[in-house]
């Protein structure tokens, strides 16, 4: 697994309790780097409200060049509400420096498993009956099209002085083909099975995206593909989760099904995701992050939970290094500190007689250790 080469990743904490949860993730890379002979070399650099408060943007030209310079980014989070209102939402971090880098990388791929560990049952909001014998999930989200992305996009005022927002959704067949074959691929790995989301109904786009699904996935004989209406496909989340193997989704439909599907692992705080874009030589670009926020109600006062952030770390290992190897081992330690009982807020519950609260510093040991 070793290798001449290091491997360059950017580390970006952010704002809120982001610098909090990318200590203990650098703290459970160091030893891996140590026990699997990998060569890490983390640059950090600040992005979000930390990136306005040094050099005036929330995502700094500095900051945007050790980007460039690396192999991938390892994010924390950016946003705080409380902060200026007064600044143009486009400098605001959430577009200037989230959106920026999607589109600067050509991050079009966003992959979110969900795994609900049998010891947290208890914090999944179903009932036992529906978790059936485990809930693992894998979203795969087209990331740079669809609303988000198309234009034209304003707000503009009418001759009679009434407003009027215009989004557009927008995809094309290459976007839609890319992403797929990820999906496909992806369930190869897994149970085979590709559920694609869309609203062929009533939508243009979706219409497009269910004939392009289907004409690529005749191309993986060997994977299933059932496709459902958006909306049966969040009410299928919650009654049945347990059918589902990978969800394709495009931007906004993936957006809103993998936080739903969060909830089913009981918090935010466990979720890990990958922003990937092309793969260049024996490297693809990768852009990894835990799926909460900053949640500055508890920033600085060790309660935020790490996981998310330090799996996003093995996702990192997997898809841009290729050392699945060293993945392994932090998924593994993971799983075996939930087993022990170690829990943060978040993930506690009195009724769970074996758990042992623990802060955001003493899960991030506990890892470690165990690697």
């Amino acid at each position: 697994m070793s290798s001449n080469e290091p491997f360059r990743i950017a580390a970006l904490a952010g704002d809120g309790i982001g610098p909090e949860v990318m200590r203990e993730a650098l703290k459970v890379l160091r030893v891996v780097e140590s026990k699997y002979a990998l060569k890490l070399d983390i640059s950090e650099a600040p992005v979000g409200w930390a990136g306005i408060d040094a050099a005036g943007s929330a995502l700094p030209e500095a900051t945007l060049a050790l980007c460039k310079r690396s192999d991938c980014i390892l994010f924390g989070s950016v946003g705080l509400p409380a902060r200026d209102a007064t600044i143009p939402k486009d400098q605001r971090p959430e577009r200037a420096a989230l959106l920026r880098l999607r589109r600067e990388f050509g991050l079009f791929a966003n992959l979110r498993p969900v795994r609900l560990y049998a010891e947290l049952a208890h914090a999944c909001p179903l009932a036992k009956d529906r978790q059936g014998a485990g809930i693992d999930v894998l979203v795969v989200r087209e990331l740079t099209g669809g609303l988000y992305f198309g234009q034209p996009k304003l707000t503009e005022t009418l001759a009679d002085g009434t407003q009027r927002a215009i989004d557009t959704m927008v995809y094309t067949t290459p976007e839609i083909e890319r992403i797929a074959h990820v999906a496909f691929r992806a369930a190869k790995l897994r149970r085979s099975r590709v559920c694609s989301i869309d609203k062929a109904n009533v939508l243009e786009n979706g219409v497009l995206w269910r004939e392009v699904v289907t004409r690529i996935g005749h191309q993986y004989p060997g994977v299933s593909l059932e496709h459902m209406f958006v909306d049966n496909g969040a009410m299928q989340l919650m009654l049945r989760p347990t059918q589902f193997d990978v969800i394709l989704c495009e931007n906004l439909f993936g957006d809103i099904l993998s936080d739903e599907a969060a909830a089913l692992a009981g918090s935010l705080g466990m979720l890990p995701s990958a922003s990937l874009g092309a793969t260049t030589g024996a490297r693809t670009f990768g852009f990894y992050e835990p799926a909460g926020g900053t949640a500055p109600d508890i920033a600085g006062k060790d309660l935020a939970n790490p996981i998310a952030q330090i799996l996003s770390c093995a996702l990192m290992l997997r898809h841009t290094f290729r050392s699945d190897t060293a993945a392994t081992a932090i998924e593994t330690a993971v799983a075996r500190v939930i087993a022990q009982g170690l829990r943060t807020g978040d993930i506690f519950s009195a009724l769970d007689t074996a758990a042992q609260r623990t802060g955001t510093n003493g899960m991030g040991d506990a890892i470690a250790a165990e690697i």
